[in-house]
């Protein structure tokens, strides 16, 4: 899938081994990892079928976007754009769910 970032630190924090972003080692850790799948996946479908993932859709204001769990803290917050045939993921945030 192709992936754009909506937050420019978001995208320094998967490449930059250096950078946090401020969150802690374990969040940035799997961070990194998600965004290796999110890149690996063919759609969203991928994401359903990876039930660890809590890929799920948001509700109200938030409906055109989704979340993947990155621990029970924290949520990667995104959304799906169709361009063409292709689905583009835009990450949005990180965001502290409690």
């Amino acid at each position: 899938m192709d992936v754009e970032f909506a937050n420019q630190e978001l995208d320094r924090l998967e490449t930059d081994l250096d950078f946090n972003a401020g969150f802690s080692s374990a969040v940035v850790r799997v961070y990194r990892k998600r965004m290796q799948m999110i890149r690996a996946a063919v759609d969203e479908r991928a994401f359903y079928a990876m039930r660890s993932l809590h890929f799920e859709k948001l509700k109200g204001d938030r409906s055109h976007q989704h979340s993947i769990r990155l621990n029970k803290q924290w949520r990667l917050i995104l959304e799906l754009n169709k361009r063409g045939r292709n689905t583009v993921v835009v990450i949005v945030d990180i965001e502290d769910y409690h």
